[in-house]
């Protein structure tokens, strides 16, 4: 989830864990933790491109990590708040609940978390975006809500618990939304005589009632949308995989490794000016033009001293200004 949403996520925590006895101080240092995990962004400053990719949302988004940190960050913490009666299991603990239920809410957005790192297993169930309003406004509100109240008020406790119940009951609706979503595009693609291998099923940006589907065939991928308020039938547009095109270099560690991160085949190569471009499917499209197709993620392939290297094409303001009016009308309904 976004830097926002895990802040509050880590305060209401770090509140619930030690907040009767340290007040406010307890959703600081639970803020603080719940943005650890996402310091390995930092990466993207040291390392290339692929590599990037593969170390987000990997060792710092384990349980191992939060084992092994907690106790280390609630000893410093200890000797910095010598007076306020907490020792360092106390703070341990708080920093512990912070920090494993930042990539336990990671687990269930589109690009997931490698929880049970160092094994190769992405947990990713795919049922909110990394930005949802719903989920975090009203969490928000009721977080301020909590610091305004006196460290022992029983409004405090109510406030807060109030935050983690409807946040967590709305990503449990997300779940309840994403099987009628998948019902309805695999009952479309019944109807339509359509013969697929598997089919993926995530919500749009930045809501739960707009649902995109990623569609596999032999040749080709999917992909369609469906609204909660749709009235006509699903309409599916068609990617070729054109994954020969890559012709030797699929061969190639990095492009085994760039396959392996687009959850081992969810991808497309498209050629542009004599260049190829590697798309990863599961983030989807930025436009909803399926002739002149711009994809969220999308890497430039090229080689270099015979090392294939990966460069991702930039975004720009008016591509998410242009997303977010297209994603307003197609959310009403077709």
């Amino acid at each position: 989830m976004d830097s926002l949403t895990q802040i509050v996520l880590g305060a209401a925590v770090g509140e619930a864990v030690l907040g009767k006895k340290v007040g406010n101080k307890a959703i600081l240092y639970g803020a603080i933790a719940g943005t650890i995990p996402d310091l390995d962004v930092l990466a993207n400053l040291f390392t290339d491109t692929i590599t990037a990719i593969e170390i987000h949302r990997g060792f710092t988004h384990s349980i191992f990590f939060s084992v092994l940190f907690a106790p280390i960050f609630g000893w410093l913490v200890s000797k910095i708040e010598k007076k306020s009666g907490v020792g360092w299991k106390g703070w341990s603990w708080l920093f512990f609940w912070a920090l494993i239920t930042h990539p336990i809410l990671d687990g269930f957005t589109t690009w997931g978390t490698q929880f049970f790192w160092p094994f190769e297993y992405r947990v990713a169930f795919k049922n909110i975006f990394v930005i949802d309003p719903l989920y975090t406004i009203p969490f928000l509100v009721f977080l301020v809500l909590t610091m305004f109240q006196k460290r022992t008020s029983l409004k405090r406790q109510k406030f807060n618990r109030l935050g983690l119940i409807v946040s967590s009951s709305y990503l449990a609706i997300t779940l309840v939304i994403k099987g009628i979503a998948y019902q309805k595009f695999v009952n479309a693609l019944e109807d339509q005589n359509i013969h697929f291998l598997q089919v993926q099923t995530k919500p749009a940006p930045l809501n739960a009632i707009l649902w995109t589907a990623n569609v596999e065939t032999n040749d080709a991928f999917l992909i369609g949308d469906y609204s909660l308020f749709d009235s006509q039938p699903i309409q599916f547009h068609a990617f070729a995989k054109n994954h020969h095109l890559l012709g030797d270099w699929i061969h190639k560690p990095n492009i085994k490794r760039l396959i392996k991160i687009a959850e081992n085949g969810w991808f497309t190569i498209t050629e542009k000016e004599g260049e190829l471009y590697f798309n990863d499917l599961r983030f989807g499209l930025l436009n909803n033009d399926p002739f002149n197709p711009e994809f969220t993620f999308s890497y430039r392939l090229f080689e270099k001293n015979g090392i294939i290297y990966a460069e991702e094409t930039e975004k720009n303001r008016d591509d998410a200004q242009k997303l977010i009016a297209d994603l307003w009308e197609r959310v009403k309904g077709n």
